[in-house]
Formats: structure tokens, sequence, C-alpha cells
């Protein structure tokens, strides 16, 4: 990744397991899950800065890094209609 790099999270519902689910391909080893996006965030906060000291990905000279989270979620359901 270089400095610059905005990092950009994949986030996808999984409906059997009622979690968020984010990987990305910016930040090697990144995958965890949470209930809420709210609590997945809180995780990425966490995760993100760990793996990318882990990996020597570090960004030089940079306090901050950008980080795009998309999610994506998929429902369904059944509905009466009228006769």
């Amino acid at each position: 990744m270089e400095a610059s790099s905005q990092i950009t999270i994949k986030a996808v519902w999984d409906s059997e397991a009622k979690v968020w689910v984010a990987e990305s391909e910016d930040v090697s080893g990144l995958v965890t899950e949470a209930e809420s996006s709210e609590a997945l965030l809180e995780k990425l906060r966490v995760l993100i800065p760990e793996l990318l000291e882990v990996n020597e990905c570090l960004p030089v000279g940079q306090k901050f890094v950008d980080v795009l989270i998309h999610y994506y979620r998929e429902d369904r359901t059944t509905l009466p209609v009228a006769a």
C-alpha cells in the first residue's frame, strides 16, 4: 500500500449468521465480523492500524489513513397482495 492510498473495505451482511463480514484487498489478513455496522467500525479502528504495522505497511509520516467502507446487504421478504 502506498502512503497516499485509501483503504477500501467490503462489508457484506451474512443473513444466516446475522453479522457483517468485512474484508479488504488493501490490508493483508483483514477479515472480521460484527453484529452491527457500529461494532464493525470499532473493530476496524483497532485492526487496521495493527495489521498495517504487522505487515510493515504503515504510511510514513502520516498520522491518519483514509478508510472507505462499502456495505452490501440484500433482503428478501414475502408480502400479501390483495386478491
